[in-house]
């Protein structure tokens, strides 16, 4: 099971990165704050000091085509912010 899916480099969380030396990941549903710990510490050589996740339900979105009105929903992901120890950073564009 691949527990981490993308890391989520908004401005927000940008922001988040700078104040706090926290970071954000969207991650599988499945996963609970261990797995999600072990695998930040294992792909980016950290130490992870807290874990806080949030589960985002799928947006309704509609369209007006030539067809006409076409209504649907974004897909369900689950967020997870972490923490990281005093010193330890993680460089999103390294392998650019």
């Amino acid at each position: 099971m691949k527990i981490i899916i993308k890391p989520i480099v908004t401005e927000k969380m940008t922001m988040l990165t700078d104040k706090l030396n926290r970071y954000g990941f969207q991650v599988n549903p499945d996963a609970n704050k261990l797995q999600i710990k072990k695998a930040v510490e294992d792909i980016y050589n950290v130490t992870v000091t807290d874990v806080n996740t949030a589960n985002y339900d799928g947006k309704k979105k509609s369209r007006y085509t030539k067809s006409g009105l076409i209504t649907g929903r974004t897909a369900a992901f689950k967020k997870a912010i972490v923490t990281l120890k005093e010193g330890d950073t993680i460089d999103f564009y390294s392998n650019i």
